[in-house]
């Protein structure tokens, strides 16, 4: 039997999510019988295939165009789409910079901020144009299945891959989702 295609990538946001997968420790070496990892950002190939793969995952908010192309380019080569935590699913953290606008925050970031010396804010096309409001990866493109977490937990990731790989979109049961 052909193993199922995950391809994942990362937008804005930290990449605690992608390290929460890492944290379903040895039930990974499972999931690689039925699972080909084809894409990842800490991975040499960047991009999921253009014959597609079968799961998508993004982590991070939608904070510039460059985060937009990625979204785009993930939908339209996964089956299924899935946003991997609060950034991705609600644009959380990332997002703050909507309180005061994107102008004043990169101002603050880059110029103002204590520890800078005659500070730039960078421009290049290599990191994409920041967008105006920052948003979840749904506001974007469609999405199939939310994890939301910061991080999620490594017992979501797992029971979404399971499920996923019996054919089922997830419906999580609430203990996946408990906030200390």
């Amino acid at each position: 039997m052909a193993k199922v295609k995950i391809a994942t990538d990362w937008l804005g946001g930290c990449a605690g999510c992608h390290m929460s997968v890492l944290d379903i420790d040895e039930r990974i070496i499972g999931l690689l019988d039925a699972v080909e990892f084809t894409s990842s950002p800490v991975t040499d190939l960047k991009h999921p295939p253009k014959d597609g793969v079968t799961v998508g995952i993004l982590e991070g908010a939608i904070c510039n165009t460059r985060n937009i192309e990625v979204a785009k380019m993930m939908r339209e080569r996964c089956q299924i789409l899935v946003a991997l935590g609060n950034c991705a699913t609600f644009g959380n953290i990332p997002a703050m910079r909507n309180l005061v606008g994107t102008g004043e925050a990169l101002k603050r970031a880059y110029v103002e901020t204590e520890s800078v010396v005659d500070g730039l804010i960078p421009a290049s096309p290599e990191l994409g144009i920041p967008v105006e409001r920052v948003t979840g990866v749904d506001k974007v493109v469609k999405v199939d299945v939310f994890i939301p977490g910061c991080p999620p937990s490594a017992d979501a990731i797992y029971f979404a891959f399971t499920e996923l790989l019996a054919g089922r979109i997830p419906e999580f049961p609430p203990e996946y989702f408990k906030y200390d």
